[in-house]
């Protein structure tokens, strides 16, 4: 089974679940309360790359080297917008919830720019000796365009002239993405079983080094910045939670790389970065008792 055809309905279905929780107010939101709204998206779009790249470069000052195709994986991610469960995830920290829509939609739609531009670097820093790999940057320019922008904008639409009829819709979607993504991480799993198993070790340390680093720069800016505790967590959450769905698409596209492999890491930070979230929900729900 090709997994494209299992991601591209999920990445669609959560992008047009985001544009049903999409309000006109929640734009104002830039203006009314810039300053979380820039500490985010710059901690997502600039840091979280950074990041990456850093980690990559240090590991290899010690020989430990991930493959091409891996660093390709880990950068995609590192690059791609805020996940859409991280509304869910503020949620139940009791974080901002409107400022976490705010930064998903804002990220999902400034990095159909900046993640051409930043993979187009990437691909050429890396030394290309064991693979040979192209970046179609007109091809994945399009393909997020039709797969984000086009379904965010139908659910938005939807949102402002049938509101109820949006509300009704999203209850049923957000009950539907968890067990999605979890199919789509079975069947990934089965089909590349021996080089997950192989390289989950490297892989899964490389992803924990990455979602803590991310999430801890979140909570420093946070703090320099004086910001409040639910802005703090909201931050935290959405710096370190980007859309492994956009990453897998991409990596999986016959129209951009076609090349599953790449995928992986996005799989493993997937797994990670649920697991590390959800036991920093739980010591936000410690920390309100």
């Amino acid at each position: 089974m090709n997994t494209i055809f299992i991601v591209l309905p999920i990445l669609t279905l959560l992008m047009f679940d985001l544009g049903l929780t999409l309000k006109p107010q929640d734009f104002k939101l830039i203006a009314q309360r810039p300053k979380p709204v820039i500490v985010g998206l710059v901690g997502q779009i600039i840091l979280l790359p950074l990041i990456a790249w850093g980690i990559i470069a240090l590991l290899s000052t010690f020989d430990f080297r991930l493959s091409t195709l891996f660093i390709i994986g880990i950068m995609l991610v590192a690059c791609s917008p805020g996940g859409s469960s991280s509304n869910v995830f503020s949620m139940l920290a009791k974080g901002d919830v409107a400022l976490s829509v705010t930064l998903t939609a804002c990220s999902s739609i400034i990095t159909l720019f900046t993640l051409p531009l930043i993979m187009a670097w990437v691909m050429k820093s890396i030394q290309f000796s064991d693979v040979s790999i192209q970046l179609p940057i007109g091809n994945l320019l399009i393909q997020n365009i039709v797969l984000m922008v086009v379904p965010i904008s139908v659910g938005f639409i939807v949102n402002i002239f049938r509101e109820q009829a949006a509300a009704k819709i999203h209850n049923v979607l957000k009950r539907i993405a968890m067990p999605a993504l979890v199919l789509l991480v079975t069947v990934f799993f089965f089909q590349h079983k021996q080089t997950i198993v192989t390289e989950f070790a490297s892989l899964g340390l490389t992803m924990i080094v990455l979602i803590l680093a991310t999430t801890g720069c979140g909570a420093i800016l946070a703090w320099l910045l004086h910001l409040t505790t639910k802005e703090r967590r909201t931050l935290v959450i959405e710096i370190g939670m980007q859309n492994a769905a956009q990453a897998i698409t991409i990596a999986c596209s016959p129209l951009i790389f076609n090349n599953e492999i790449i995928a992986i890491p996005a799989i493993i930070y997937a797994l990670m970065m649920n697991l590390i979230l959800l036991a920093y929900v739980g010591i936000t729900k410690i920390q309100r008792k």
